[in-house]
């Protein structure tokens, strides 16, 4: 895995999680690391402590002066840094090799074992308990993940190259620059159409992602998918089917049957049938790797999930908190199933910030829908991430649209307050902007207050 002879990388937009994994593997592969974000966050610290040095302003006096010599220095971007942003013009006029992060990500695992999971819905979960279920049965991987593995409180492991696992990212057309041995696909429901126009052109991306599988590899497939390849799920015709699902005390107990075997008694205990399906895949490809499935069973059990992915903060008999990264229907739609499944009597409380103006209108139907699923809806702004506004499109807007009385638009100074107001007892967050940040305010309020 040596993806630059370069002894310098810059990386623009290195807050991101792809990014500040990319970012913490090529400084412990030796490299000089530093880059720029615009925000500064949890993980541009811990970057800095890491010693990466990482600057948030956009300005190129603040470059690091080593770094401004292109013999030396390779340049990785985010297709989310504008092309006026000042640092990536400079590296550009300048005539450095700037590579975007998924031509970066294809260089490195171009002549590994690649195991990558694309999907719009469930990559994150799902490579994250792929990498869990290869290391526990004691393989040496390299892991670079969408979200911070509650497991190893990172989303970079570095331990040998056994097997590659990368998150497949599907916007921008990423994961087209991935030559996969085994790949997968969870769900292609209808995303980033600011960038694909139609469903159309979605699903063709998602068949030449699977068509880029090696010969010698595999393909994995949600059964109801149009895709050809090994298939999971509960009906009669997967080639991993769930089977015998029940819950106790929190926890899911289920059988997985393939072929005529039907191997028994796992536990699983991250909540929503959308995980049931998630940990069938990373079961169906980690034993097509050849781990032992005694292995798989107690590496399904000591999951402990992913950061902002249904993430418990208050967990008591009379008030629950959640928190999770839902920013599409049909996530939120699981999400709601997850909540409903465990905590069927109580009021539930959702607090959703919508990301990005052109998914907002693309389906404001759609969320409309299923929010007013909620007992209560607690809206804040639209996140604008690197969108511009569209003029019509905004929270009210949404608002208007949600069938449901017990609704209500508000600002983030207000949130706390307007919590502490609704008597409730089962809040979850959802959003993929920085709704995170106020959690943990939120948590400490209702602690105190109760």
């Amino acid at each position: 895995m040596k993806p630059t002879e370069k002894e310098q990388i810059y990386f623009i937009g290195i807050g991101g999680i792809g990014m500040s994994a990319l970012a913490r593997y090529t400084k412990l592969k030796g490299k000089t690391v530093a880059g720029y974000d615009k925000t500064p966050t949890a993980l541009t610290r811990s970057l800095n402590e890491q010693g990466i040095p990482v600057i948030c302003e956009d300005e190129i006096q603040l470059i690091p002066e080593s770094f401004k010599n292109a013999n030396l220095t390779l340049v990785v971007y985010t297709p989310a840094v504008p092309p006026d942003n000042k640092i990536y013009s400079y590296f550009l006029n300048e005539g450095f090799t700037l590579l975007k992060r998924s031509e970066f990500l294809g260089r490195i695992t171009e002549n590994e074992h690649c195991l990558a999971i694309a999907g719009t819905h469930g990559k994150t979960t799902t490579s994250s308990l792929l990498a869990h279920l290869l290391k526990h049965s004691g393989m040496n991987i390299t892991a670079f993940l969408g979200g911070i593995s509650q497991n190893y409180h990172s989303n970079l492991i570095l331990d040998g190259n056994d097997a590659v696992v990368v998150e497949a990212d599907e916007f921008d057309r990423s994961f087209l620059r991935l030559k996969p041995y085994f790949s997968a696909v969870t769900s292609m429901d209808a995303d980033h159409l600011d960038i694909y126009q139609n469903k159309e052109n979605l699903d063709e991306a998602f068949r030449t992602f699977v068509a880029n599988t090696q010969k010698e590899g595999k393909v994995f497939v949600q059964e109801s998918l149009p895709l050809e390849g090994i298939r999971y799920g509960f009906g009669v015709h997967a080639d991993y089917r769930l089977l015998n699902v029940k819950t106790i005390e929190g926890v899911y107990h289920f059988d997985i049957q393939n072929q005529e075997t039907i191997y028994k008694d796992f536990e699983f205990s991250l909540p929503g049938e959308h995980n049931l399906l998630n940990a069938t895949l990373a079961f169906a490809m980690a034993k097509e790797w050849g781990v032992e499935v005694n292995q798989l069973k107690s590496g399904l059990k000591s999951f402990e999930g992913v950061e902002r992915r249904f993430t418990y903060h208050i967990k008591t008999d009379g008030l629950v908190l959640i928190d999770d990264y839902a920013h599409h229907p049909t996530e939120i739609a699981a999400a709601f199933e997850a909540v409903n499944t465990f905590y069927p009597n109580k009021k539930k409380t959702v607090i959703f910030q919508p990301h990005l103006f052109s998914r907002t209108k693309d389906f404001a139907v759609e969320f409309a829908k299923e929010l007013a699923k909620f007992d209560e809806i607690i809206l804040l702004e639209i996140y604008p991430a690197r969108e511009k506004p569209i003029s019509g499109v905004d929270s009210n807007w949404l608002l208007c649209l949600i069938d449901n009385p017990n609704k209500r638009l508000v600002s983030k100074e207000n949130l706390i307050k307007t919590v502490q107001n609704s008597t409730p007892e089962v809040i979850i967050t959802l959003g993929a902007g920085d709704i995170s940040d106020w959690v943990e305010p939120l948590k400490n309020a209702l602690i105190h207050e109760n």
